[in-house]
């Protein structure tokens, strides 16, 4: 067990150096600039920082201290199956949980709102999918770890697990023109889950499995089409930032405002200039739906900013 961490690091990275050099060679879409819109926040604050702090919260001070009350996991429920049944088990019965709770924040106002930053991005990637609000997060991998631990399973079932859902999470944002043949009916892949993250309102409502596509066969969500999408994202304006995607979720605010701000506007001047400093000047104008209402229309993070520094978005 003292080993497995370096284990799972040596096949993330191996995978993660997989997907960047399939992207390139066989794009989905066009080519995605490796340092693209969105680049930074998804791997600093999103990958690395969030992702740290939650492991602390759910395990340290939720899981942990929920099964030293109650000491269920002593029961060892099903601690004598064979490891590898245990991470089958976990793999569907979670899998079958993530598309009804993903169907659902897709269905709900309320939990649309936590949900909507993880498909912000215009630009889909391996990446892209660690872009996911820090609320989300909480409520799935509590649901997801808690049952390992309480369950009595194996240690060795968490990062395995967990190591499956990163890479798994990985392929299906990749940018990668994948055709699954009949596997379609039964695994996901890109060649879906693209189609989930279209900026196409007609697919709002499809493609909600991560790693098994037949739970959008078996309950008629399924949607896939012979020419691909025209563009991704969300068909409003929405923050870059980290911190104001956060926000977002509660508080519709006005951007121009805040990047105008004594403090926050010092931040907010930075974050533009690290942005045009690794990615370009300026940002890919909002492309609206036909006769969407853009009289009242946010502008984005970069866009505020690069008006407040008399700059013209190309």
């Amino acid at each position: 067990m003292g080993n497995t961490v370096y284990y799972t690091t040596g096949i993330l990275l191996f995978f993660l150096c997989l997907f960047i050099v399939l992207e390139r060679k066989f794009p989905y879409s066009n080519p995605i600039p490796f340092f693209r819109k969105g680049f930074w926040p998804d791997l600093l604050w999103y990958t690395l920082i969030q992702s740290y702090f939650l492991k602390i919260l759910i395990f340290d001070y939720l899981i942990i201290p929920l099964d030293n009350h109650f000491h269920l996991s002593s029961l060892q429920l099903i601690t004598k199956w064979p490891i590898f049944l245990q991470v089958i088990f976990f793999l569907v019965t979670h899998d079958f949980y993530i598309y009804w709770f993903h169907r659902w924040q897709h269905n709900s106002k309320i939990l649309w709102r936590t949900h909507e930053a993880h498909h912000s991005n215009r630009e889909v990637d391996w990446l892209a999918g660690s872009r996911s609000h820090s609320l989300e997060i909480l409520i799935n991998q509590t649901i997801e770890f808690a049952p390992i631990i309480l369950l009595g399973a194996h240690p060795i079932v968490v990062p395995i697990k967990a190591l499956l859902d990163a890479v798994w999470g990985m392929y299906i944002h990749a940018n990668i023109d994948v055709k699954s043949g009949r596997l379609k009916y039964l695994i996901n892949s890109p060649e879906m889950h693209q189609w989930h993250h279209a900026d196409d309102r007609k697919v709002f409502y499809s493609n909600y499995s991560t790693k098994f596509a037949l739970w959008d066969w078996i309950f008629g969500t399924a949607f896939l089409a012979e020419k691909k999408p025209d563009r991704f994202g969300l068909y409003y304006p929405y923050p870059d930032d980290y911190f104001l995607q956060h926000i977002h979720a509660f508080k519709r605010i006005e951007e121009e405002k805040i990047a105008k701000h004594k403090y926050f506007g010092v931040y907010f001047r930075f974050t533009i200039w690290w942005h045009n400093l690794f990615i370009g000047k300026g940002n890919p104008p909002t492309i609206p739906h036909p006769g969407e209402d853009t009289s009242k229309a946010d502008t984005t993070t970069a866009d505020t900013l690069n008006a407040l520094n008399g700059k013209v978005s190309d």
